[in-house]
Order: structure tokens, then C-alpha cells, then sequence
């Protein structure tokens, strides 16, 4: 029997932690986090707990609905294949999410796709992906200021008990030591050499190089991201934990990047990041660094051989002719630093689901380099360590078609007792080795601050 949604409304919370506090103990607990209040804040927060069915997909790439393996290896049809089990009845309504899969995809899961290797680099333990099957979501609207829930009935008396339950309360969180990363300046220009020999021989033309920095932590992971959320206000943030027999697992992502958006009616956009500066400390030194951005002919031509790679890939999957490119290195301001932003649309081929989509794009561009095969096994061998979900994906695909990702920057992941950031940036043939190690620096120097008890 087929259950219909309600949509009934909440008090509105400009910060969703006044609701998500309640529920983040509970099984499956998900916050995707628009970064209200600040300047910087998207439109909507989606939150949700206890889920239907959870997939997972192990490093052997082995899938698995609720613990049972699955015949189907290719994780797209199986998340596809659940999502469609989802029999619900719903009202008409703008709200971006009444149903379906919410998590993350790591950057790992590119292996399932395509012929990147085997490397035995070090792998932190999280599932390479690990999506929830929910029937419920607590969302909110900060363009209409106002809060909603989707449920069935009964799901809705479930829920509305576990809001009035008094919140767990917070713990502090302390790292138990600096973060510390797996390459000095030497072992990076070693590699940024070996990048440079790749280009010259005609491999590649772009590869994205990223370093791991860890530390030893302990307490409340909750605590900590709300230090990053503090730190940078971002609109593709997301946060969930879960327990396992090593001590607990997270994600703690504080994204500024929209990796792929698409609406029921087949629209299509993604929104590549390439160009960095960080932002200055006076707004004459701001606005010159913003300026240098813009005239930037090294930062433009990374950017703009992104959107090549990102209009091929959705041209794989959608509508012959409709990939557009209505954005090209446009200058977009966050707390911390200024980037180049493009945007590239599309509309979805007649009979193609957000997830064909998501498997055609997968990784984004903007994170491995171009051409993107050849990018990703340089990668593969180059660093030390796996990417984990760093650099893949967080988000959400609704039963109606809807699907809105980001990518995986500025993305804190915990495995047991030690936690793991990551700092990366293309690399072109008129890269300068200093300037590019400097550049991952900081971009993730403010999360180490504000994880290490300094001010961002």
C-alpha cells in the first residue's frame, strides 16, 4: 500500500542546529547545511535520521543494502534500483526533497567507473559510499523563512517526538595534536615534477595534486564541525557520523562547490571551481587580490579546460545541442578566499535518470584534471594516500528527480581516533611549484586552525 506524504510546517530556525541537535544520535542522522547565517548561505538545509534501507559500498567495491551483499556491483544501478522502492504518494511542492537517497559518494568510487588501478596506497576505513534511503526530511527554507516536514503520519508523530526529546549535550573536542601532513615541500616538489614531465610528454594537461594532513583527536565531532562551520560558512556543507567497532566514522564537509544540480524537469548545472586567491586583510588588499584573480590568464585557462571536460561529460547524457555555458570564470567571494566559478548546463536526454547523470560526471572534473582518466591514474600514483571521500561527493536524489551534489572540498573525514583533511590544486604547465604548495595550504589553513583551537 502506497503511503502519501504530508507537508506541514515547523517554527523557523535560521540555524539548523536549534533541530538537527535532537536528532544526531539517532541511526542515519544527515545534515546537508546551506550555512545559515552568513552572507555566504544557500537556500535550503535538509535534514533526516533513522532511513528505510542504507547502502554501502566497501573498498573491494562490494555493495551492500543493509549489511546483505548485492549481486549488482555497479553502484549507480543499485542505488537506482532503491531509490525506486521508495513507494510514496506525494503533493505538488517546491521543496527540493520529499523522499529518497541522501549521503555521500567518495572520490574512490571513480574505480567502478573507470580504469584509474589498483594502487595500495594507505585507505582511510569509511565505506567508498554510504547513501540512506529516507522517507522523511525536516527542510528548510531560508529565501521563504520558513520550516517544513515531510512525512507520512505515523512518521511525523515518530518525529515530532524526537524533536521534543532535550538535545544530547555537546562535548568538547580537542585534537591531541597538530595536524602533521604526509609530504614536506620536497616530497611535493618531487611530485609536482614528476606532474610537470607528465604534460610535457603530452599525458595530460591539468592534474589535480592534493596532500593529507591527520591528527590524533578525541571528543565531540558535532563540536568540531561547528568550530568549521564557524570558521567558513559555506552553502554545500553536510555532516554525519555513525558508530563502528573502530570508534566512530564522519564527514564533516564545508564545501563551496556545487558539483551537479538537477531539477524534475530534466534541467541540468554544474558549477566548476579553478582560480583561488585567499581574501585580504584590508579591502584594498582584498579587491587587489580579487582583481589578480580575474586577470589571471594561468587560473582562466585551468578554469576553462574544466568546463570542456564538464561539457563533455554532460554531453553523454544529455539532450544533443543543449549543453551550454552561461558563466565562464566568473569571481565568486567566500569567507576565506575568492575563486573563479563557471557555470555549465544542460538538459537531461529523454529517458535519463539524476543518477545517469551522476555516474557520467563522476569524479568532477575540477578535482582530477583533464583528460580525466588519464588524470586520475597519475593521481593514483603519485599520492600517498587514498582521497577517502575527499574530492568525491555529498548530497541528495529525490523520488521526483530532483538531485542537488557538491564536491568534497574543505571535508574533514574521522576514521576511529584520527581525523584527516585534505589541500589540493591544478597543476598546469605554467604552474609555479611554491606558489601551488602555498595555494593548498590555504585553502584548508583556517579548518586547521579552528580545529587546533586558533582563530581562523
Amino acid at each position: 500500500m502506497t503511503e502519501r506524504l504530508q507537508i506541514s510546517s515547523l517554527p523557523y530556525r535560521e540555524d539548523p542546529r536549534a533541530y538537527f541537535a535532537s536528532l544526531r544520535q539517532r541511526p542515519g542522522a544527515v545534515l546537508l547545511d546551506s550555512g545559515r547565517p552568513a552572507a555566504f548561505g544557500g537556500r535550503y538545509d535538509i535534514i533526516s535520521s533513522d532511513p528505510v534501507s542504507l547502502l554501502s559500498v566497501d573498498g573491494q567495491g562490494n555493495v551492500r543494502v543493509d549489511g546483505a551483499l548485492c549481486e549488482q556491483r555497479n553502484p549507480f544501478v543499485a542505488q537506482q534500483a532503491l531509490l525506486e522502492s521508495l513507494s510514496l504518494e506525494f503533493p505538488a511542492s517546491h521543496l527540493p526533497f520529499l523522499g529518497g537517497l541522501i549521503g555521500y559518494w567518495g572520490y574512490d568510487l571513480g574505480r567502478a567507473l573507470e580504469p584509474v588501478g589498483d594502487a595500495s596506497a594507505p585507505v582511510v576505513a569509511l565505506p567508498t559510499s554510504r547513501t540512506g534511503l529516507y522517507d522523511w526530511a525536516l527542510i528548510q527554507d531560508h529565501r521563504e523563512k520558513a520550516s517544513w516536514l515531510v512525512a507520512t503520519h505515523a512518521r511525523r508523530e515518530q518525529v515530532l517526538g524526537w524533536l521534543h526529546q532535550p538535545a544530547p549535550p555537546g562535548a568538547d573536542f580537542q585534537l591531541l595534536s597538530p595536524f602533521a601532513g604526509e609530504m614536506d615541500r620536497a616530497g611535493y616538489a618531487r611530485r609536482f615534477a614528476a606532474v610537470q614531465a607528465y604534460i610535457r610528454a603530452g599525458d595530460c594537461y591539468q592534474i589535480n595534486l592534493a596532500q593529507r594532513f591527520s591528527a590524533p583527536y578525541r571528543g565531540d565531532l558535532w563540536s568540531a564541525y561547528l568550530r568549521l562551520r564557524q570558521a567558513t560558512p559555506t552553502p554545500f556543507a553536510g555532516y554525519m557520523a555513525w558508530p563502528t567497532e573502530r570508534g566512530e566514522q564522519a564527514i564533516l564537509s564545508l564545501s563551496p562547490e556545487r558539483f551537479l544540480h538537477c531539477r524534475a524537469d530534466g534541467h541540468v548545472e554544474t558549477r566548476p571551481i579553478k582560480g583561488t586567491r585567499p581574501r585580504g586583510a584590508t579591502p584594498e588588499q582584498d579587491r587587489r587580490l580579487a582583481d589578480e584573480l580575474k586577470a589571471s590568464h594561468k587560473d582562466r585557462a585551468e578554469n576553462v579546460m574544466i568546463v570542456d571536460l564538464l561539457r563533455n561529460d554532460l554531453g553523454r547524457v544529455c539532450r544533443p545541442g543543449s549543453v551550454r555555458v552561461p558563466q565562464l570564470c566568473g569571481l565568486e567571494s567566500y569567507a576565506n578566499v575568492h575563486h573563479l566559478v563557471s557555470i555549465v548546463c544542460g538538459e537531461l536526454e529523454a529517458g535519463r535518470r539524476p543518477l545517469d547523470l551522476l555516474a557520467a560526471a563522476f569524479p568532477g572534473g575540477s578535482i582530477t584534471g583533464a583528460p580525466k582518466v588519464r588524470a586520475m591514474q597519475i593521481i593514483d600514483e603519485l599520492e600517498p594516500s587514498r582521497r577517502s571521500v575527499y574530492c568525491g561527493s555529498l548530497g541528495f536524489v529525490d523520488v521526483r528527480g530532483n538531485m542537488d551534489t557538491s564536491i568534497a572540498i574543505r571535508t574533514a573525514v574521522a576514521d576511529g581516533e584520527r581525523l584527516h583533511l585534505w589541500g589540493g590544486g591544478g597543476l598546469v604547465a605554467d604552474s609555479d611549484v611554491e606558489a601551488e604548495y602555498v595555494e593548498t595550504l590555504d585553502k584548508i589553513r583556517h579548518l586547521m586552525a579552528a580545529l587546533e583551537g586558533g582563530k581562523a
